[in-house]
């Protein structure tokens, strides 16, 4: 077997060249699928049968449009799998039909390869009426990757998922490229990937438009590459929120790099809630990125409570330590361009700000900066000047969570 690294970034592209052992091919088709109807067991059928293969394997879902309820596939396996899915998948369109919270999830593999071009639509809509209303608390997910190492997810949308596009758990070494998130800007709770209890984890070259956080970042999250990626709607990448459950462990090593981030509520954001567990946030890179009519291009959050029920009057506990903001640059869509507001328990150390350049031309008057807590050290040019407006600057526009 031959193993071949790609390199790009600050990230490391993962794949796998199986050239001198014959791939082992398993079409659904051969195992009772057919044009519009339910495919889950014949997935599970041909991928029970590559799971045994000690040769690499792909499982084929040819071009057409096919029905699929909830399917997992789990290892582990003898061989590396490839799940090639060309086709249009639809999810059931009824909030109840899957108990469980995610709609097709993959578990325990290592050298696993989904790819082929195809969309997994999981036609949300009537759920998030169904969640607009409260009538629904637990929705699915349309992909949820688990305990995957050594693994690559490229060339494959995801559309309308009733909550999370992609959940991410204790994966090592996965990358997504040529990934696409599709939703509509008031879709609620569809972040595109949620990332959290993982380690080497690269997304690029992907695009993102939904109704939450394009990227959200949870806790024991190391060395998180996000590279080319282009955001909105949405609500831009997150790290966090934080804080809000006992024994998160840390957050450290994310680097955001060349993206692009379009008419979102936030643009780059660390958030945590106030009256907060506690926990550490360390060694976050925002860096070459453009902003385009973003509400809140800048944000650290440290009293972050978008239902209004939180105890502000106690500070949060997560220390957030050693980030730098580096060449940002583009529009505001509020006058307040960048808001660094830090714990008054436990202040921000070690932010460096440098070559930030956005304007806002409202008639307020130009961008301004908000700053609590926190003493960045900084370089090069600051439009607006980061944390001399002092206590007067405004606060940061509301947006959804």
């Amino acid at each position: 077997m031959k193993i071949k690294f790609v390199y790009f970034g600050l990230g490391v592209l993962f794949l796998a060249h199986f050239g001198e052992s014959q791939n082992a091919t398993f079409d659904i088709t051969k195992y009772g699928a057919t044009a519009n109807a339910d495919i889950s067991e014949a997935v599970g059928k041909a991928f029970k049968e590559a799971c045994a293969s000690t040769s690499p394997s792909t499982i084929v879902i040819p071009k057409g449009t096919f029905q699929m309820n909830q399917v997992l596939l789990e290892g582990p396996c003898k061989g590396p799998i490839e799940l090639q899915i060309q086709a249009i998948l639809k999810a059931p369109t009824d909030p109840n039909a899957i108990k469980t919270g995610e709609w097709l999830t993959v578990n325990k593999l290592d050298f696993f390869t989904m790819s082929g071009g195809g969309t997994l639509d999981g036609q949300g809509k009537e759920a998030w009426e169904c969640k607009k209303s409260k009538k629904c608390t637990k929705l699915p997910n349309n992909l949820s990757f688990n305990s995957l190492t050594n693994s690559i997810i490229k060339d494959i949308t995801t559309l309308d998922s009733k909550a999370f596009h992609v959940n991410v758990n204790q994966c090592k070494n996965l990358t997504f490229t040529k990934f696409n998130v599709s939703a509509p800007a008031d879709s609620p709770n569809t972040d595109g990937i949620h990332v959290a209890r993982a380690s080497s984890v690269n997304i690029t070259e992907s695009s993102f438009s939904t109704g939450d956080d394009c990227i959200s970042i949870g806790d024991e999250t190391e060395q998180l590459y996000i590279t080319k990626v282009t955001c909105g709607p949405g609500h831009g990448i997150s790290v966090g929120s934080l804080g809000g459950n006992p024994g998160e462990k840390p957050v450290v090593g994310v680097f955001v790099k060349n993206c692009t981030l379009v008419s979102t509520d936030n643009g780059v954001r660390i958030k945590t809630w106030p009256a907060s567990h506690p926990g550490v946030v360390s060694d976050i890179h925002f860096e070459d990125i453009i902003v385009q009519n973003v509400s809140n291009p800048i944000v650290i959050d440290q009293v972050y409570c978008p239902s209004g029920k939180c105890n502000k009057d106690l500070p949060s506990q997560v220390k957030i330590s050693k980030v730098s903001i580096q060449n940002i640059k583009g529009t505001s869509r509020t006058q307040n361009a960048i808001s660094l507001t830090c714990s008054k328990g436990s202040p921000c150390e070690g932010v460096e700000v440098g070559d930030v350049d956005i304007s806002y031309s409202g008639k307020e008057g130009p961008a301004k900066s908000s700053c609590e807590n926190i003493k960045p050290t900084f370089k090069g040019k600051q439009t607006p000047a980061v944390c001399s407006a002092g206590a007067d600057a405004p606060a940061p526009a509301a947006a959804a969570s």
